[in-house]
């Protein structure tokens, strides 16, 4: 699992809380299912992050070839077998190539 946190909300932080496990939610999230994990659980846990205010996610299914999508306030958005992702506005520039992973 990768989780990233903007710098403005990690500095709004206390030395403290930065010393322990912090008391935020990422902005951006991606999942890669491994063959042990189950889907259910791993869409159950995307869904906790986006509605704790996550931004943007990505569950990586190798499995089936897919790529779930899940943004604040819009439906989550399947790709069959895309060769590659964007990070959008949450994070820009950031581009997955996907060759390797699908």
């Amino acid at each position: 699992m990768l989780r990233l946190v903007q710098r403005d909300r990690w500095d709004a932080l206390t030395a403290e809380q930065k010393e322990k496990f912090a008391p935020i939610c990422p902005d951006f999230v991606v999942e890669l299912r491994s063959a042990s994990d189950s889907l259910e659980k791993l869409r159950a846990k995307m869904k906790v992050y986006v509605k704790n205010k996550a931004r943007l996610g990505w569950l990586l299914d190798r499995k089936n070839r897919k790529i779930e999508i899940s943004r604040q306030g819009s439906d989550v958005k399947i790709l069959d077998s895309p060769t590659t992702l964007s990070g959008e506005n949450v994070q820009p520039g950031c581009v997955l190539d996907l060759s390797d992973i699908l």
